[in-house]
């Protein structure tokens, strides 16, 4: 593909954060779920984490919300429609299979709200977004075009976990495959990293210490690590 145009890399990078933050968002609300029949308040602890005020009146209507309601931006149905969105520009680049798996995955999203057990019936999702990871793999032969995808997968993945204070040792395992797929960014992409701001997280998240002390930094410096050139 040599150089990706602003918008095509753009909605290939947003392809890989939208994906993995459906399947992160969905994975952390399921094991909320089995916490909130102990205790039906433990679900503030989840919105405290994103800086998220408690408008909810019960543990119901919070899972409401940020499974299904399409207007919350940081529910499972909000970003599954990002990817669908990103997946249909790019359908060629990925191939109608792996966009299939997109609308599959909106449709079993779509049947669980109304589903007797919520849960059993998310179950499918997950191996529903595994196979689009596999097809992503098996189908995308351009290179840049890949990394780019799987760049804005490391980023959103290593986002949630220091959102959600993830154990330090699957923090570093996650920050060291984004840096190197970070390597292989092309110069000439207008999606690049900045070498400053890399630097920077490599500090904050090079020891278990750093990343106790410096977590809100290194979210800082996470979010603004790709400078984009028109």
């Amino acid at each position: 593909m040599g150089t990706i145009s602003l918008e095509h890399s753009s909605r290939l990078y947003w392809l890989g954060r939208y994906t993995e933050r459906t399947f992160r968002t969905l994975e952390a609300l399921q094991g909320l779920y089995d916490k909130t029949i102990d205790d039906t308040a433990a679900y503030t602890a989840y919105l405290a984490a994103f800086g998220l005020p408690d408008s909810y009146d019960s543990s119901t209507a919070f899972f409401h919300c940020f499974l299904y309601d399409k207007s919350n931006c940081d529910a499972v149905a909000y970003s599954l429609e990002r990817a669908y969105d990103n997946g249909i520009v790019l359908r060629e680049a990925i191939s109608s299979e792996a966009l299939s798996f997109l609308q599959i995955a909106k449709d079993t999203l779509k049947r669980s709200e109304h589903a007797e057990n919520i849960l059993l019936s998310l179950l499918p999702l997950k191996d529903t977004f595994y196979s689009f990871w596999g097809c992503i793999m098996d189908q995308v032969y351009d290179e840049e075009a890949w990394n780019l995808i799987f760049c804005g997968k490391s980023m959103e993945r290593l986002m949630l976990s220091l959102r959600l204070k993830a154990p330090y040792a699957e923090v570093s395992r996650i920050f060291q495959k984004l840096c190197r797929r970070l390597r292989f960014v092309p110069e000439g992409t207008p999606y690049r990293c900045d070498p400053e701001r890399l630097e920077k997280l490599t500090a904050y998240l090079s020891s278990e210490t750093g990343y106790n002390m410096h977590t809100a930094q290194a979210i800082h410096e996470l979010e603004r690590i790709f400078e984009v050139s028109p």
